[in-house]
Parts: structure tokens; sequence; C-alpha cells
């Protein structure tokens, strides 16, 4: 298990982007809102009870519909951190790790086309879905670690203004406030800009919890409407068969990231199976385990490809562990052909043979793309490392 962080107990003690009044976003692990950030201002630290929780004030998303009363929520500190960095201008490439904006927060996706118009389609892992966005509604994905961005941005005035001053505290406030308000300010023209914006994908998740503050937040009248594209539906409705071998996936709690094998059934209705699982039983043993599943959930069995020597480090790959396939990320290459395999989902790190892996692939647009060999950045956390993957670039596609 990683390290808990230690209560600090007065607000000088705390970091910069904790203080009363800074510039913040804020991230939710409610269902339907992971992978999402979200701005913000910290009011205050809770009372000493809940001494890793502070009081924090959304900027755009509010209480009522007439959008008058800001939203307040206290929030672990662990789910805050400082506005992240944007270039100026950058040109975005297939296969690249992004936050994309929309309904007023940056969810985190994987620019799968490049379009004529300039314009981009980013997938969503969490969603299963990919909508149409511009490159100014999109940033370079990045990571709040250990106080600093990773990876940093790439712009130098920007990566000098963050260097610490030797000329002491006074100066590194002042630098820390420049950077809060130029983001600040980049992400209020993102916001500003979204007449141009793709259809909402959120507000289909409003539904799952009529009573959550998490609901209120996206119900307000930022809030945006219109469709999905039609390339954002991951499986035709009926291209499933009775008897087809398929990969299920679920959503609930501890089986995120998790591909089971599974046989259909039968077709039980519109978009929906019913399926029969190769490896999970009935609680009492007698047969193998039936469940209704859509469609967003299944794919077909993705196509084997040959690892001829051995997998390298960060790889992404899928583990076969528990009866199912569990994406992770390959932190270390052992003797004997062996491997340590990180799972972001978990933050757990277990060791694998060769032939308890496969390359890492996802299916989109009726394709299957298969993950980059190439690190997207390594990092130092909580006494592991942790890689990141990306989508190769002009990448694999197996038809």
């Amino acid at each position: 298990m990683p390290p808990k962080r230690k209560a600090t107990t007065s607000a000088t003690q705390d970091p910069l982007h904790l203080q009363p009044g800074s510039q913040v976003e804020i991230s939710s692990n409610d269902p339907g809102f992971r992978g999402s950030w979200f701005t913000g201002t910290v009011l205050k630290r809770t009372p000493s009870r809940n001494p890793d929780k502070f009081l924090v004030q959304y900027t755009h998303i509010f209480q009522d519909e007439a959008g008058t009363k800001p939203l307040k929520e206290n929030i672990n500190a662990v789910d805050l951190r400082p506005l992240a960095p944007r270039e100026t201008s950058r040109k975005f490439k297939f296969g690249e790790e992004v936050d994309a904006f929309n309904d007023d927060g940056w969810w985190e996706g994987v620019i799968t086309k490049e379009l004529e118009n300039g314009k981009f389609h980013v997938y969503f892992k969490s969603s299963k879905e990919q909508l149409e966005f511009g490159e100014n509604q999109l940033r370079l994905h990045r990571e709040w670690v250990n106080g600093s961005w990773k990876p940093p941005l790439e712009e130098k005035t920007q990566t000098e203004k963050e260097v610490k001053s030797s000329k002491g505290q006074n100066e590194e406030k002042m630098s820390n406030k420049t950077r809060t308000e130029n983001s600040f300010e980049s992400d209020k023209a993102v916001a500003e800009g979204k007449v141009e914006s793709n259809k909402a994908f959120i507000q289909e998740k409003l539904e799952c919890d009529n009573n959550a503050a998490s609901k209120e937040k996206l119900e307000s009248d930022k809030a945006g409407t219109g469709e999905k594209l039609e390339s954002g539906k991951i499986t035709k409705e009926g291209s499933f068969s009775e008897g087809e071998d398929v990969e299920v996936c679920s959503d609930d709690d501890g089986f995120k990231g998790a591909w089971f094998s599974a046989t259909i059934v039968k077709a039980v209705g519109k978009g929906r199976y019913l399926i029969q699982y190769k490896s999970l039983r009935t609680e009492d043993d007698t047969d193998f385990l039936k469940e209704e599943i859509d469609t967003l959930h299944i794919r077909p069995c993705p196509p084997e490809i040959f690892v001829a020597d051995q997998f390298k480090k960060c790889d992404e790959v899928d583990a076969l562990y528990n009866d199912g396939w569990w994406v992770g990320v390959v932190s270390s290459v052992l003797s004997d052909s062996k491997y340590q395999v990180y799972f972001r989902t978990s933050k757990e790190e277990l060791m694998f043979n060769h032939s308890e892996l496969r390359l890492h692939q996802d299916w989109i647009d009726a394709k299957w793309i298969a993950a980059s060999q190439v690190c997207h950045y390594t990092l130092e956390h909580f006494g592991r490392y942790m890689c990141f993957s990306m989508v190769l670039h002009g990448g694999l596609v197996v038809k």
C-alpha cells in the first residue's frame, strides 16, 4: 500500500496551491466523473477533525440552475492540484494523451484521428465514447507529482518561471501567482469559446445519481447539450451473433480495467445481450455465470500480436490475473522472462510470466488499435516507477 500523506497543522505549512485564495483543479471519484478536473478556489482548511480536507468553491459549477450560487465542497488534499499549464500554441498528433475541455471540466482522453478541418477525434476510455474537439479545446495531459508537472511544459519561458528563484520565497510566490493567473485566463478563454464545442457526453452521466452533489454540478445552465458523434459508437447494434466469443468489461468498483472472456448466448433487447462467462462461475459453482450486458461493455476478442523476444519497460499490456485481462504497464523487466506490471487503477505492482501478458489493444470505431511501445513518460511515485503509455503515432491498426 502507498504511504499515507501526513496531515499538516496550519495553513502556512500547506503547499502554495492549497493556501486560501489559490486557484486549483479539483478531481472527483464519483462514478461517471473519474478522469475529470474542474477549476475552483481554495477557501480554507476544514476543522481539525478533517486535517486533510479543504473547503473549495467551483468556478463554473453552481448549486442552482440560475447559476448564482457557486457550488462549495470539502475536498481531500490529494484531489486538489494547481491549474495545469498549457502551451500557447501546440500541434496535436494522433495518439497523444490529452485533456479535452467539455461541460466546464477537463477530461482525460486519447486523440484517435486528425481531421482535415483542424479538429480531432478524442476517445475516452472511462465512458467508451469518441467526440470531436477543436485544437483550442485540448491540452497535453499532465500529472502533478511531488510538486511538479510530468511531463514539464514544453515552452522554455514557462519552464523558467517554474524554477525556484534563489532570491527568496516572495519571488517564488509571485512566480506561482503569475502561472496561476495565466492558466486561469487560458481556461476562461476555452470556456468562453465553447460555443464551437463538440457535443457533450457528460450530460448523460447526470442520470446516474439524482441525489448526488456531483449531478447538481453539471445540471447547471453551464452544462452543454447535443448528440454524440456517430464515430463514438464503439460497437454497432446487432454486431454480435449467438455463440460468438467476446470479451466483457465491468464498471463496478474493483473491476475497472479488466476484460473477461465470454460467449454470446442471445440478444435480449436493443443493444443488450445475454452472455456466459468462460471463467467466472455461479456462487454455488454449478455452472458458468450468465449476465445481461450492453454493447458498450462488449467487444470482439482481440487478435494476437506476437512478441518474439520480450516486452519492454513502459509497454502497455494486459495481464492475465484472477480470470481476467487487466490493463497495466510494464514497470520492470526481470530475469527468466518475468516482469513487474503496475496497475494505475489499484496502484499495485505484481509479477507476471511472459506467457501471462499480451500487448494492450483498444477497440475503437470497429478497429483494433495497438498501444504504443514508446513510454510517454516515467516518474517515481510512492517509491515505484510508473510508466504512462500512449497510442503509437501512425500506430498499428488491426482490422
